[in-house]
């Protein structure tokens, strides 16, 4: 039988620069303006996560198949920060679905790192085409939180469909739903299915770093004319604007750089506020076409990888 749905609000702006947290279903609370680390060599990433620690980043968000956790954890560990003070997120990839195939992977995970407890941890895709193998792979998360080994769990890319069938035969409510994110894919069912159930969103491509066939042209929301007249009017950045969009409406945000003015331009984002007209006009910008993979395609055979021993 499962408790009562936690509701989740919208954070508030925090007073001197410091991240505010999101509590999620479980009670425990997250930062809710993450770093990614998605597509970040693994050379450059020791360099990106010491920066944006240094920042005030205490959130890090990374997966077994960007094949960096290692750097992450070396980041994480060359910032001297206590491991308590940093909030660590990773994802476990569809090739290592199953029950015990996912245990393995939180110990994959956990060594890469060089942690004993993961904060959040979270299924990469659906995998629609083997949702038995899904179920299997979430049930060894709910395993992983009862031991106490992951402090949180949740999910990546699941439409509603797959929260549904998910919800239908496991235990857990997850925390988290990870999706693309952003003015021009805005994914409002699936922002509503996670509502429903007490599920954070959490926006991957959260100023949607992906080029787009728009009106007869490319372009990027960062060129938006919308975007930018409202970024002018704060004397802000487009980026900025898109990210405090994301969290005002109460959603986790993982932007991603290896640029430390970046870095710092992004974590800048708690000190002013989007009016309610603007927050209604970067929602119309909604082009409803998806920049990633569509989780109905994702199969093992055209995207499974192998996942290394640490």
């Amino acid at each position: 039988m499962r408790g009562a749905v936690a509701q989740v609000g919208p954070p508030v702006p925090s007073v001197g620069g410091m991240t505010t947290n999101l509590t999620l279903n479980n009670g425990v609370e997250m930062p809710t303006l993450g770093f990614g680390v998605f597509q970040t060599p693994p050379e450059e990433t020791v360099a990106a996560v010491e920066a944006a620690l240094r920042t005030g980043y205490r959130h890090i968000d990374t997966a077994a198949a960007y094949g960096n956790e290692h750097e992450v954890g070396e980041g994480i560990r060359r910032s001297s920060l206590d491991r308590d003070e940093v909030f660590i997120e990773t994802k476990v990839w569809i090739s290592d679905y199953g029950f015990e195939q996912t245990l393995h992977a939180f110990d994959k995970s956990a060594g890469k790192l060089g942690v004993e407890q993961i904060d959040l941890l979270i299924l990469h895709q659906a995998l629609p085409s083997r949702f038995d193998l899904t179920v299997d792979a979430y049930r060894a998360l709910e395993k992983l939180l009862a031991d106490g080994r992951v402090r949180a769990i949740g999910v990546s890319n699941f439409m509603r469909e797959h929260l549904d069938r998910l919800l239908e035969q496991t235990s857990v409510v997850p925390s988290v739903n990870q999706i693309e994110v952003h003015p021009y894919f805005r994914q409002s069912d699936v922002l509503a299915a996670d509502a429903e159930h007490g599920i954070v969103s959490q926006a991957w491509s959260p100023i949607g770093g992906i080029t787009f066939y728009r009106e007869g042209e490319h372009t990027s929301t960062l060129r938006d004319g919308t975007v930018v007249r409202i970024a002018e009017e704060h004397g802000r950045t487009p980026a900025q604007v898109m990210l405090r969009w994301g969290l005002q409406q109460g959603r986790s945000v993982i932007p991603k750089s290896v640029r430390p003015e970046r870095i710092e331009e992004n974590f800048a984002v708690f000190d002013f506020a989007l009016s309610p007209e603007e927050l209604t006009a970067l929602d119309a910008l909604d082009t409803g076409v998806r920049g990633g993979p569509d989780p109905s395609e994702v199969t093992l055979e055209a995207f499974g990888v192998d996942i290394p021993e640490p």
